[in-house]
């Protein structure tokens, strides 16, 4: 394939679930694809099955062995899985399970080689994936695993009006506490600050951090982490130049939309963060991994096995993680050009973060 236009891998997740049918709503536009190369890694069998269903008639796939030998006019299709497989809508299998993890392994690998250029991902069901070669609680921490270092990424849930990542993820919410270092707190807004640079072009980064308690610990009087934890972090952040404020009871940050003066909040736990995100934007949001070499996104939504198969699901979402994959591409290719030969600075620049936020 010879070409300068962006690669984009996706994986087909849980053939029982809404995955299909947004990628091929999202994909029977042509115009869609034309900034990019789609190679879906799935079963031509599920996707004709799908195409039939939703009456796509004039969408067509190109069916190839391997990603350097996509079309770049075309939508391409590799198939990692038997043919032989079984679609039960609605349904978690074992035989679901298996085929979401052999379509994430081949196209991780790809990734890896570099033949597709970003990875989007379609949803999964956490629990019929694992297998002796995926023992994760989701993407995020697969992706690590594959391309990181341990808690190298970071996950990071983006719209037009939020951007909300968590210090930490899939976990057990009687884990949360125990799990928040400051360590922790100062490389997550180290990853996150580093991505708002890199990734979405901000030059000067203003973070919100939100407590952990109710009140956010209320001065110690229902908790002792913001004092103990939170702050102490959120310090040591600032002497290496992360412009971070807080932190803020979740509560009436998000209910008096102070969120609006931030261009990114850090919330310390998975549904702290993610429930007002899906709220706001649950229709247009994307999951994204920071932190890691790779660029990788997703829909913000699961397997949705209660609308699979009545043609309702919106592609709304999975649109958006296409766009947000190629505008990450090419805001970290001019971020690489732009820092390629920095100058000198030749003097102190007075920190101005007072006068940006009161």
């Amino acid at each position: 394939m010879e070409s300068d236009k962006l690669v984009i891998g996706i994986t087909h997740g849980d053939i029982n679930g809404i995955g299909y049918e947004v990628i091929l709503k999202a994909l029977n536009d042509p115009r869609v694809s034309e900034e990019f190369v789609p190679v879906i890694y799935g079963s031509s069998k599920v996707a004709g099955y799908y195409k039939k269903s939703l009456d796509f008639q004039s969408l067509n796939f190109n069916i190839i062995n391997s990603a350097e030998q996509a079309n770049t006019k075309r939508i391409n299709l590799i198939n990692c899985v038997s043919e032989e497989i079984k679609i039960e809508i609605g349904q978690s299998t074992a035989e679901a399970g298996r085929s979401s993890l052999e379509s994430l392994e081949r196209a991780t690998e790809d990734l890896k080689k570099g033949v597709i250029h970003v990875l989007v991902t379609s949803p999964i069901n956490k629990n019929n994936i694992q297998s002796d070669t995926f023992r994760f609680p989701g993407h995020t921490e697969y992706l690590e695993n594959k391309f990181g270092e341990e808690s190298s990424s970071l996950m990071m849930l983006i719209s037009d009006c939020l951007r909300v990542a968590v210090a930490t993820g899939h976990i057990p919410i009687n884990q949360v506490s125990a799990s928040i270092t400051q360590d922790l707190i100062v490389k997550k807004l180290a990853i996150l600050n580093d991505s708002l640079k890199k990734d979405f072009t901000i030059v000067r980064p203003r973070i919100a951090v939100l407590g952990l308690n109710p009140h956010a610990g209320d001065h110690g009087v229902i908790g002792h982490e913001e004092q103990d934890v939170i702050v102490p972090a959120m310090k040591k952040a600032e002497e290496q130049g992360i412009m971070c404020f807080g932190p803020y009871p979740a509560d009436g940050f998000f209910g008096s939309d102070k969120y609006r003066k931030f261009d990114a909040v850090l919330a310390m736990y998975h549904d702290q963060g993610l429930i007002p995100f899906k709220s706001m934007a649950m229709d247009n949001g994307v999951n994204f991994t920071a932190g890691l070499p790779i660029i990788r996104t997703s829909p913000d939504h699961g397997t949705a096995y209660d609308i699979a198969g009545q043609h309702v699901a919106s592609e709304a979402s999975f649109l958006q993680a296409l766009y947000l994959a190629c505008d990450v591409y090419k805001n970290r290719k001019f971020y690489a050009e732009i820092s390629a030969n920095p100058l000198p600075i030749t003097e102190n620049r007075k920190d101005s973060r007072k006068n940006i936020i009161e």
